[in-house]
């Protein structure tokens, strides 16, 4: 229910704060979720841009009595980052590295900080944050300490609570304090002042310090070091009678109590971290079992020779991992066969025969305390060894891979208890899900530190399912008070457990949590409802009996599955908002997150549910924004496919509105093309060229005015080809020309026509040049689909005799292979012509290999910077593009860039003209600024080249290009 008070509130809000203030409907829909099972749609969001206006929303919300919720990556997996609240997030503008003291190891930062981005920023320093959540690619130091994570190495490293020194808090009143360790005549220095925050040490002070308390603290705080439920009263304590993986400071610190409060406290806005030194080496064996228990009775003799970790896989999540192409092709390096379980044993080290005498000895420890393993997989390669916690981390997110309605939910995902009982526990969960409840389990573990992340396979749109929930967190939790376990070692409380406080930790334990929270909040404006006062847990779930889907017969093929449940696919892991990595461009360059694959899969979910309207504008817009870049397909572990979902939704829309004559113009690019080349190049460049006639297409087609057209050529390569005296050879090859590198470009396309055939082929070109990609972009689906027909019926007589079919653009391969499988589902000649198609690099790269260029090229010298076209890397990586310029002898260097911007048509578009240019200033346009004139700017794609020239004033070259001028130098 919207309280009374809430528009006099954001008018005031908006009149004292420099930061944005949304509270439509599409920004209230993208904040309502986060990566758990809960959905609740906030009262607005705040953007803000400093601390003041952080004080100023709280001051008005005590004001106004306006409940108000910290966030920052939303990659909670207990729903605590999602309320009936004021959203604030702090991701967009407060992420600064403020401070780093290498000599005594802690650094100060804000807390929209991403935790890789500071241990990528402590590398020089040999430094980094201990506690390495899995989804610290995308989480940030605000939730991080306030939820109080840990990770795969805590049991070397503890958890946050253990590092963290000091903290930043704004109080309820809108008072900024600090939170530190303090010796008892600070204390009381404090103590004597007249302010709410002193108000606050007299307080806590008398609570955990009154023996009765104590005595409670002390009886009630489950003995598992390895916990975050509730609120740490044990670290204001002086330590003893309690179990720590860090050495325990005793001084009285709040920052303690802040962390793992999860934003019911007080408003983070900054934090001092203390760090420890970075490993120089380290090493794995992967050890594979038959059965569960032998393998997790192992664990405690696998602790005994010190490993730095020991995570398990199940054989569930390996056989999903299949399902995701890029992942499934790292686990394949480390597992042998098809195990039961694997755990994964890291060790630490200062040399490799340190690490290779660890290993062997781990092999004979577990062969002398006879420990039956099937096999061993030892690594101590650095790449392979970090394609081994890819997989891992990115388990929860391929597990919501799976297809139909039946997810692995969280449910009680966050359980720990002493390795000695690990087995115990989770083979009578096991039991009890599948014979009491009926349904099946799988999980992952952090074995060494007994914690594990067990996920149950339920329909939550099911109502019986959901009534499942409960009965399973109590069974849960009775076996872990049995076993001397928690309910939550690192995920928090949130929405999933916070109901289940009173009787876990004892009433008088939580009381003590209910004075805590109206010590600090005594209106109750700081996240309500978690850790004390909670809902049950089966309030607003993301999906639920009540949930529909709208009813759309989509164009393209989505499997038997549909439309709707390919965008459900989206779990809210967050992994498009990794700052590394191609996923997601648009977001790289704002921050905002309407522009990330997880925001416009929520839009998506919202539109086709009834939470917001189809056809507003609003999703429309989104989605507009969509580069379709397509590296959420191969980037994201739950396969979201967002270009293809953005195209299928253009389509839709398009039904009930006109299809922009924009849209027209770029989906008949190459007709039109054809008219403005050759004989009418002259006249075409000459008018384009004219100010006046830019303007009036500037004006029409909404074009931006600083971005320069392709000239048209006046000798195309069909020109070419047809003057072309045609070579004879055994073996042919297909060469598909694409629009530009026909009419605006043909040198390229001529330079690859002389390499094929210089190497004995006898190159054919078919006549057509557009093969459906802009149309498919555009939605506009009608005309790619007759354009995907068109191709089958040129290309698949070719295919069926086996001819390789070879592009030299990307995105027309990607077409090929992919979408026309969506456009034209069953028909044969797709998977025929498929599976003839390849790029010029990957083409070339097996000729190669096959010993077929041997004294064909010059030996080359020189420095390569090679920017990967999207699709490329989507489809098949620049592996085959590097490989092949260092054996023309270059030293070829990947840019590391993600889009270059320019995406097709979405760089001349006057409304994307400025994001474009933000996403090229990103990494590629420095990196190609920072080249010499000497180095080579290799690209693909043509519009990376147009980008590449445009922003950074440098000729880009084709693969064929580079090929070309090593073979006329022969």
């Amino acid at each position: 229910m919207t309280p009374p008070s809430l528009h006099p509130f954001l008018d005031e809000l908006r009149q004292s704060v420099r930061g944005e203030v949304r509270a439509d409907e599409l920004s209230r829909t993208l904040y309502s979720s986060d990566a758990s099972i809960y959905q609740v749609k906030p009262y607005a969001v705040l953007i803000p841009r400093s601390v003041e206006d952080i004080q100023a929303a709280v001051r008005l919300a005590a004001k106004y009595h306006i409940p108000l919720l910290p966030r920052g990556g939303g990659t909670s997996m207990a729903g605590q980052t999602v309320n009936e609240a004021l959203v604030i997030d702090t991701t967009p503008h407060l992420n600064r590295i403020l401070e780093v003291n290498a000599d005594e190891k802690w650094a100060r930062a804000e807390p929209g900080v991403v935790l890789a981005s500071l241990n990528t920023h402590l590398k020089p320093y040999g430094l980094k944050f201990g506690p390495d959540p899995a989804s610290g690619t995308r989480a940030v130091l605000g939730g991080i300490v306030g939820n109080n994570s840990s990770g795969s190495h805590s049991i070397l490293y503890g958890m946050t609570a253990d590092h963290i020194l000091a903290v930043k808090v704004i109080l309820a009143d809108g008072s900024l304090a600090e939170f530190s360790a303090k010796t008892e005549d600070e204390l009381e220095q404090i103590q004597a002042q007249n302010t709410f925050e002193a108000q606050i040490y007299r307080q806590m002070l008398a609570l955990v310090r009154n023996p009765r308390n104590l005595d409670i603290i002390r009886k009630s705080t489950p003995l598992h070091w390895r916990r975050c439920g509730g609120y740490n009263l044990d670290r204001l304590t002086d330590g003893k009678g309690f179990s720590f993986r860090w050495p325990h400071d005793p001084r009285f610190n709040l920052a303690k109590l802040i962390c793992g409060s999860e934003g019911t406290l007080g408003f983070i806005t900054e934090v001092k971290l203390n760090l420890v030194e970075t490993p120089k080496l380290s090493a794995l064996a992967i050890v594979h079992f038959d059965d569960l228990r032998t393998s997790l009775d192992s664990v405690p003799t696998m602790l005994e020779v010190e490993p730095s970790a020991v995570e398990m896989l199940d054989a569930h999540s390996m056989a999903l991992v299949e399902n995701a192409p890029l992942f499934a092709e790292m686990q394949r390096a480390f597992i042998r066969g098809k195990p039961n379980n694997v755990l994964i044993v890291e060790f630490y080290g200062e040399s490799l025969p340190e690490l290779q005498a660890r290993l062997e000895h781990l092999a004979q420890h577990l062969q002398t305390r006879q420990i039956p393993f099937t096999t061993i997989v030892n690594l101590t390669d650095p790449a392979a060894i970090e394609n081994v916690w890819k997989v891992r981390t990115a388990g929860f997110g391929i597990l919501m891979g799976m297809k139909g309605d039946v997810k692995p939910l969280a449910i009680v995902d966050d359980a720990a208890l002493p390795p000695a009982h690990l087995a115990d526990y989770i083979l009578q969960l096991e039991d009890y899900c599948k014979q009491d409840l009926d349904h099946e389990i799988s999980y992952f573990a952090h074995a060494s530190a007994g914690c594990l992340h067990v996920h149950n396979m339920l329909n939550a749109k099911l109502a019986a399912d959901v009534a499942k929930f409960p009965k399973i967190v109590t069974f849960s939790g009775d076996l872990l008070k049995k076993y001397g376990g928690v309910l939550s070692s690192e995920h928090g409380d949130g929405r999933l457990r916070s109901w289940l406080n009173p009787y876990f930790f004892g009433e008088e334990m939580y009381d003590l949590f209910k004075q805590v929270k109206r010590i600090f909040d005594p209106q109750n404006i700081f996240n309500p409802g978690n850790i004390v006062d909670a809902p049950p847990m089966t309030e607003h779930l993301r999906y639920g009996p009540a949930y529909r889907a709208l009813p759309i017969t989509p164009m393209l093929d989505f499997g038997p599955e549909g439309f709707d449940r390919a965008v459900e696919m989206c779990g809210g892991t967050a992994i498009c908002r990794n700052l590394t990595g191609s996923m997601c461009p648009t977001y790289k360059a704002s921050r905002d997150e309407r522009l990330v694959t997880r925001g416009r899969a929520n839009t998506l979910r919202a539109a086709i549910s009834g939470g917001i309207a189809f056809d507003d504008p609003a999703v429309y817009d989104t989605l507009d924004l969509c580069v379709s870049c397509k590296a959420c397909k191969t980037e994201c572990p739950s396969a979201v496919d967002m270009a293809k979902l953005k195209a299928e939704y253009l389509y839709q829309y398009y039904k009930t509105h006109a299809l922009p004559l924009r849209a027209r113009f770029f989906s008949h690019f190459g007709d039109l093309s054809k008219l403005a080349s050759g004989l009418m190049a002259p006249l075409s460049n000459f008018v384009l060229n004219l100010g006046f006639a830019r303007g009036i297409m500037n004006r029409v087609l909404k074009l931006a005015p600083a971005r320069p057209l392709p000239a048209f050529a006046r000798f195309t390569f069909d020109d070419f080809y047809r003057r072309r005296k045609r070579v004879r050879s055994a073996k042919s090859v297909v060469l598909i020309v694409d629009v530009t590198r026909n009419y605006n470009h043909p040198e390229i396309a001529q330079a690859a026509f002389h390499v094929l055939e210089a190497c004995g082929y006898a190159v054919i070109v078919p006549p057509e040049h557009d093969f459906g990609r802009p149309a498919f972009s555009k939605g506009n689906l009608a005309l790619a689909r007759q354009k995907a027909q068109k191709a089958l019926r040129i290309l698949a007589p070719y295919a069926a005799q086996n001819i390789p079919i070879v592009g030299l653009e990307p995105s027309d391969i990607s077409m090929l292979i992919e979408d026309n499988a969506a456009l034209l589902p069953g028909d044969e000649r797709v998977k025929q012509v498929a599976a003839q198609a390849l790029t010029f690099e990957e083409f070339m790269w097996r000729e190669m290999q096959a010993g077929s260029l041997a004294g064909k090229f010059k030996p080359q010298r020189g420095k390569i910077l090679l920017h990967g076209h999207c699709h490329q890397k989507a489809l098949i990586g620049t592996k085959y593009s590097e490989e092949l310029l260092a054996f023309l002898g270059y030293e070829a260097k990947e840019a590391g860039s993600g889009c270059c911007g320019m995406a097709g048509s979405f760089g001349y578009e006057a409304e994307h003209y400025e994001l474009s240019m933000k996403m090229g200033e990103l990494t590629l346009l420095p990196a190609v600024r920072a080249q010499s004139e000497d180095t080579l700017i290799v690209a693909a794609g043509v519009s990376c080249h147009e980008q590449i020239a445009h922003g950074a004033q440098r000729k880009a070259l084709h693969p064929a290009q580079v090929l070309y001028q090593a073979l006329s130098q022969a």
